[in-house]
């Protein structure tokens, strides 16, 4: 694979990855768990540092791997191929795949605001009980239109990551200050600072925590980057620039959005948003009827972006996951572009496959707790291949070893916990769908020794 993607492209990876139309919506469930803003404000604080802890952890692992499959070589390097295979696994299975599904279904039903022809109740087929509606099949064009952009060299997908980033990153900005402004002008109408606004008294901290999931889904993707380790130029130094100035880059904007929602709406009004869309709510209130209109080309912006940054990266792992025996063979050639063009087939397909069933929804419930699992492992990973390849070459080196990280893993294992006690189904399913890959794995084994 070619070494093309310089700092703008990869940082514009980690922050197209992890803006996608989370941001819009999950502070309505959230505020209505967390009871007060101030508590609301703080918890998107903690994911945004729990996040960029994360990420100073990946970039050491980055600069001294800088392979293509990145956090299923980590894994794999820590801990063995099991480990690295169950995370590959549960990425294809639903996490990359299942968000690709839900992300292009955003999509379609955000265009519908402006065609309202794409309707969910609207059967393009109908075949007893199988029907295609306008949505799926507009969320199954994206999918393949930015799949087949992806054919070619890894630049061109970039250039395409730049554009759309940078647009929603622009857009999202003329919003913030919208809003400060409105608020400032006296305008608003929403929160002020209370004493004692932190009190976690009426909730607890395990609801607290359980509540992190909205924040924790919509920070999450940082790390396909590392997916693409070995297409970066100087990924020694350009990696963990990329990791430290996207997570950090998308902290603060989504900070700031949720301070002006608290500025603008009133609490009660971000509690009871309608269908949750509370970033729908602070468009019309800020710019009338056409707010909700202007909030669609939002989104539908964003999440074309976050679209075209997960298919790129996520092809990747499968490619590497492939040349190491565990995926489907053909998935470890490239094109003549040296691009994973059979991968990023294979990707498609199956998140075709979700988008049609419906049931990314309730995949992706699991899979929160199935994500933070891996991201401790992988953090923890770190200890310990600082202790057995002290002779691994190490361009950077995470700042503030061995705290920040071990703060890391407990802030993670935390909500993994909570999340056992306060919403066990989902947990229970996400961890049943990472050991499911078990089998699979030694079924994979012994063929390839039959071989």
């Amino acid at each position: 694979m070619a070494k093309k993607l310089n700092l703008l492209d990869s940082t514009m990876i980690v922050m197209g990855s992890m803006i996608g139309s989370g941001i819009f919506i999950v502070s309505s469930a959230m505020s209505r768990d967390l009871q007060t803003p101030e508590n609301l404000l703080l918890a998107w604080l903690l994911t945004g540092v729990l996040t960029l802890f994360g990420a100073l952890s990946y970039a050491e692992l980055g600069a001294s791997m800088p392979f293509a499959g990145g956090q299923y070589i980590y894994l794999k390097e820590a801990y063995g191929k099991l480990a690295g295979f169950l995370y590959g696994w549960t990425l294809f299975a639903v996490i990359q795949t299942g968000t690709l599904a839900a992300v292009a279904v955003a999509f379609a039903k955000f265009t519908g605001v402006l065609f309202p022809v794409i309707s969910e109740t609207n059967a393009l087929i109908s075949l007893g009980g199988f029907k295609i509606s306008s949505v799926q099949a507009l969320a199954l064009a994206v999918l393949l239109v930015l799949t087949l952009s992806n054919f070619s060299e890894v630049k061109k997908a970039a250039l395409v990551q730049n554009l759309f980033t940078l647009s929603k990153i622009g857009a999202l900005l003329v919003v913030i200050f919208a809003g400060f402004y409105q608020a400032l002008t006296g305008g608003g109408s929403g929160w002020h600072f209370q004493a004692g606004g932190l009190n976690f008294s009426s909730i607890g901290p395990g609801v607290f925590a359980a509540a992190l999931v909205g924040s924790v889904f919509s920070s999450d993707a940082w790390n396909n980057i590392t997916f693409s380790s070995s297409e970066i130029e100087n990924p020694s130094k350009t990696l963990p620039r990329a990791l430290i100035l996207g997570t950090g880059g998308v902290t603060l904007l989504y900070l700031a959005c949720n301070f002006v929602y608290l500025t603008v709406i009133p609490f009660d009004g971000i509690q009871h948003a309608e269908s949750d869309r509370v970033g729908t709510l602070l468009m019309q209130t800020l710019f009338g009827a056409t707010g909700g209109i202007l909030m669609a080309v939002l989104i539908m912006i964003s999440t074309f972006g976050c679209i075209n940054g997960l298919t790129l990266s996520g092809a990747r792992v499968y490619y590497a996951m492939a040349k190491d025996g565990y995926f489907l063979a053909p998935a470890a050639k490239l094109n003549k572009q040296g691009s994973p063009q059979t991968a990023l087939i294979l990707q498609f397909v199956w998140a075709a496959v979700l988008t049609l069933s419906g049931s990314y929804g309730d995949l992706l419930d699991y899979v929160v707790f199935a994500v933070l699992l891996f991201y401790i492992l992988t953090v923890a990973g770190l200890f310990i291949l600082r202790k057995r390849q002290p002779e691994l070459e190490r361009p950077y080196k995470v700042t503030g070893y061995p705290i920040l990280p071990a703060i890391y893993i407990l802030l993670a294992a935390a909500i993994c916990i909570s999340l056992l006690i306060w919403k066990p189904l989902y947990s229970f399913r996400g961890l049943m769908l990472v050991l499911s890959g078990i089998p699979i794995y030694y079924l994979i084994k012994r063929k390839t020794k039959a071989d």
